[in-house]
C-alpha cells in the first residue's frame, strides 16, 4: 500500500490535477448546448456553442503555447444580459482544455395537472388554452478533470435536468400563498381523480389539525430543485459513462436567475463573488478534502469497509513512523476543530484519509475536490478502493434577492473556474472589474466582456522565459481559466 500511495504521491506532484491518480485523461466528447443532439465523436475537440468559432479559432484556442484568450465575438449572437465571457487553455496540464461552458435562456412549462389532461382528451385542444410556463437564465461553468466528457455532458444537460424538476412548481411559485404540504394524485385515471368526491372525503382545509407543519418558501423549493437536478445530473452521466466515454468527472457551478433572485449552485472548487458598490460577496465556497474533513472523516468512522483496510479516517499533522508506536501525538477526529493528543496505535500507521495542505490537500491521496459530477469509476491508485462513496453530487446553493437592492451598471456577478481563484483573490478581481468597468462608458454591451477577458490574461499571465509569469513575477495560472462576468441589473433595467 505504502508504494502505491508513493506513486500516487509523486502523480499528483507532477502536476495531474484534481483527478489525478484515475483514469489517464481521454478524449473529449463534443458538445454544444443541444442536449438533443447527438455527439460528435470522443475524438472531436469542443468549445462552448455560443463561442461560435471557426475552425481556424478553435485550433488557436487548443494551442498550449500561446495560450489565446477566447471570448463571443462582436457582431455573433450576444449572450443574455450583455453577459461577459472569456475562457483560455491551460499551459500543457491536459492534452485538451477541460473546462465546459453554458449560457441559455429556459422556458420551463407547466406541467399539466391530471384534470388538466383529462379535460384535453375529452375536449381536444391546448391544455388550459395554451403553454403555461415561467422563463429561468442560466449560466454555468464545469471543470472537468481525468478526460472533459462529463463537463461536456452536463454542460449539456444540467439545465434540461433544473427544468424538469421546476415543472411541478410553476404554479406553486405563481401563487403567493404558502406552498402546499402534498401534492395531489399526478394520474389520468377518471376514477382516480374524482375518488375524493365518490368517497365524500373531507377537504383538507377543514381537517382538524392536532399536530405542527413546518413552514416551507417557495425559495427552499427552488432549491430542492436544483439539488435534486444535479443529483439527475450524476446519475445520468453514470448511466452513460461506457456508452459515451465519460471516464472521469467535473466541478459544476451554475447560477440561475429566476422569478427576481439569483440562486448560485456549486459543486466543487470553482467560485463565485457579488461585487455591488464595491462590496464583496461570496455566493459559494470551495468543497474540498479540507473544507469537508469532517463529514468524510465521519462517514469514513461510519463506514470502515470503505477505507479497504488501508487508510485511517483520523487526521495527524504528518505521517506517523513506526518508531513511533507508543508516543503521544496531535491529532484530530470527525468531531474536533482543534487538536489534542493520543497515544499513537498501530492502526494509526495506516495512510491518513486526508493528506496534504490547500492545494495540494487529497482525499485518499487521490483526488482534491469532494463535490461534483460523475467519478464513478475513479479509485485509489493501483488498488480496489472505490472513491465515490465519499464524493457528493449535490450543490451547496445561495440565494442573492436582487429586489432587496438598488443596481448600477458596476455591480456584477463572476463566476470563475479554480483557474482563475488560485492566482488571484477575492479582492484583486474586485479591483480588476472596477478599473475595467470604469473606462467604458455604462450602456457600452462589451464592457462586462473585456472584464472577463482582463481577469483571464492577469490570471494567466505572460509568457517568460521561466514559464507563465503574474505582473508581480509570480507564477501564473497554469490551468484551464473560465469566466462569466454577469451585470446585476439584468438586460439593460437599472433601478
Amino acid at each position: 500500500m505504502l508504494l502505491r500511495v508513493r506513486a500516487a504521491v509523486s502523480q499528483l506532484a507532477a502536476g495531474l490535477g484534481a483527478g489525478a491518480g484515475a483514469q489517464p485523461p481521454a478524449e473529449p466528447r463534443g458538445g454544444g448546448a443541444g442536449a438533443g443532439r447527438r455527439s460528435p465523436p470522443a475524438a472531436a475537440f469542443c468549445r462552448p456553442a455560443f463561442l461560435q468559432l471557426t475552425p481556424e479559432e478553435l485550433r488557436r484556442a487548443d494551442d498550449h503555447t500561446g495560450r489565446a484568450v477566447q471570448s463571443p465575438r462582436d457582431g455573433r449572437r450576444r449572450l443574455p444580459w450583455s453577459t461577459g465571457y472569456a475562457e483560455v487553455i491551460n499551459a500543457g496540464k491536459s492534452q485538451h482544455n477541460e473546462d465546459q461552458a453554458c449560457c441559455e435562456v429556459v422556458f420551463v412549462e407547466q406541467r399539466p395537472s391530471p384534470r388538466a389532461r383529462l379535460s384535453s382528451r375529452e375536449g381536444g385542444g391546448e391544455l388550459d388554452g395554451g403553454r403555461k410556463g415561467i422563463y429561468f437564465h442560466y449560466w454555468a461553468l464545469f471543470d472537468g478533470h481525468a478526460g472533459s466528457g462529463a463537463a461536456v455532458m452536463a454542460s449539456e444537460r444540467l439545465h434540461l435536468h433544473i427544468c424538469e424538476q421546476l415543472r411541478d412548481l410553476v404554479e406553486i411559485l405563481q401563487d403567493p400563498s404558502p406552498p402546499p404540504i402534498c401534492l395531489p394524485h399526478d394520474t389520468a385515471d377518471p376514477n382516480q381523480v374524482s375518488s375524493a368526491e365518490d368517497h365524500g372525503e373531507v377537504p383538507n382545509d377543514a381537517v382538524p389539525r392536532f399536530h405542527l407543519e413546518k413552514a416551507v418558501s417557495h425559495e427552499s423549493l427552488v432549491i430542492g430543485a436544483i439539488e435534486n437536478a444535479f443529483k439527475d445530473m450524476d446519475d445520468q452521466i453514470e448511466r452513460e459513462r461506457a456508452s459515451q466515454h465519460l471516464p472521469g468527472g467535473c466541478c459544476a457551478l451554475a447560477a440561475i436567475y429566476l422569478m427576481g433572485k439569483f440562486y448560485v449552485a456549486n459543486a466543487g472548487d470553482s467560485r463565485a463573488i457579488i461585487i455591488r458598490n464595491g462590496e464583496i460577496i461570496p455566493m459559494s465556497r470551495e468543497f474540498t478534502p479540507e473544507t469537508e474533513r469532517q463529514r468524510l472523516q465521519f462517514l469514513a468512522l461510519l463506514r470502515p469497509e470503505l477505507l479497504g483496510k488501508e487508510f485511517t479516517h483520523l487526521e495527524f499533522p504528518r505521517r506517523i513512523q513506526p518508531k513511533e508506536l507508543g508516543k503521544k501525538m496531535l491529532y484530530r477526529d470527525q468531531n474536533m476543530n482543534g487538536w489534542a493528543y493520543k497515544k499513537i496505535e498501530e492502526d494509526d500507521l495506516k495512510f491518513p484519509l486526508i493528506f496534504g495542505e490547500g492545494k495540494k490537500a487529497r482525499m485518499m491521496a487521490t483526488i482534491g475536490v469532494t463535490r461534483g459530477l460523475g467519478d464513478h469509476d475513479l479509485k485509489v491508485f493501483s488498488s480496489n478502493i472505490h472513491i465515490k462513496p465519499f464524493l457528493s453530487c449535490f450543490p451547496e446553493v445561495r440565494v442573492y434577492d436582487l429586489t432587496q437592492y438598488e443596481h448600477c451598471p458596476d455591480d456584477v456577478l463572476v463566476l470563475g473556474t479554480d483557474g482563475l481563484w488560485d492566482v488571484t483573490n477575492d479582492k484583486e478581481v474586485a479591483a480588476v472589474v472596477m478599473e475595467v468597468l470604469t473606462s467604458y462608458e455604462p450602456n457600452d454591451p462589451c464592457r462586462y466582456t473585456m472584464v472577463a477577458q482582463e481577469l483571464v490574461v492577469r490570471s494567466r499571465g505572460v509568457l517568460k522565459e521561466r514559464g507563465w509569469r503574474l505582473a508581480n513575477d509570480k507564477l501564473g495560472s497554469g490551468d484551464d481559466i473560465s469566466v462569466f462576468v454577469i451585470p446585476l441589473g439584468g438586460p439593460g433595467n437599472y433601478t
